[in-house]
C-alpha cells in the first residue's frame, strides 16, 4: 500500500466515525435519550435502576396525553419520572381513592396490580382536590399534573415543591424499559 492510499483509508476511516459521532450525538439530544430511575416513586411500572429511554420527538410533534409518563427536569435541576394525570383545564380530584377528572371518575389500570399487593388495604391515594393542594381551580394552559404511581412515596404535583409541570420543563416520554434485560420491554 502506498502513502497516498494510507492517507486516504485513513481519512475515510476518521470521515466515517466522524459522522458516526455526531449521528450518535444528534439521535441522543434530539431524539432519544437514555434515564435512569431513582426511587420507588413510579413502582411497579418503573423500578430504581431501570434504564428507559425517553422519546424526545414523538409528544413534540402531538401533544402530550393524559396518562402518559413524562421525564422532566424540577426546579432543582433533577429529572423526574411521573405520570399526566391532568392536562391543561382539568379539574383533578381523589376521593375514596378514585380519581376524579372534570368531575367523571377515571379508571387507572396501572395501579391495579401494585393495589393488590398492599397487606393494609388502605387508601392507596389520599382524597385531595386540585384546589385544596395547589389553589388552583384547573391546571393551567401550557402546564401539567403529575403523579407518580406509587401514590405513597411519591413526590409529585400534589408538592408545592414539584406544583404544575411546564410543557417546557418536559425531556419527552418514557415507556420502554432497555435494562436489566429482564424488565426489557414496553411499559405503560
Amino acid at each position: 500500500m502506498t502513502q497516498k492510499q494510507t492517507k486516504n483509508e485513513f481519512w475515510a476511516w476518521f470521515k466515517a466515525i466522524g459522522l458516526a459521532v455526531i449521528f450518535t450525538m444528534g439521535v441522543r439530544y434530539f431524539i432519544l435519550s437514555p434515564v435512569v430511575v431513582k426511587g420507588a416513586s413510579m413502582e411497579p411500572t418503573f423500578e430504581t435502576g431501570d434504564k428507559v429511554i425517553v422519546n424526545k420527538v414523538g409528544p413534540r410533534i402531538s401533544n402530550y396525553n393524559r396518562f402518559d409518563v413524562i421525564v422532566f427536569e424540577t426546579k432543582a435541576a433533577e429529572h423526574y419520572i411521573k405520570r399526566i394525570i391532568g392536562i391543561p383545564g382539568d379539574h383533578i380530584a381523589y376521593k375514596d381513592d378514585v380519581l376524579y377528572i372534570n368531575g367523571k371518575a377515571f379508571d387507572e389500570p396501572y395501579l391495579t396490580e401494585y393495589k393488590e399487593g398492599l397487606l393494609d388495604k388502605g387508601d392507596f391515594t389520599y382524597d385531595f382536590t386540585l384546589e385544596e393542594q395547589l389553589g388552583e381551580m384547573t391546571v393551567p394552559e401550557g402546564h401539567y399534573f403529575v403523579l407518580g404511581d406509587n401514590r405513597r412515596q411519591s413526590i409529585d404535583s400534589r408538592s408545592s415543591n414539584i406544583g404544575f409541570v411546564s410543557k417546557d420543563k418536559i425531556l419527552g416520554t418514557a415507556g420502554f424499559v432497555l435494562w436489566p434485560f429482564e424488565r426489557l420491554g414496553s411499559k405503560h
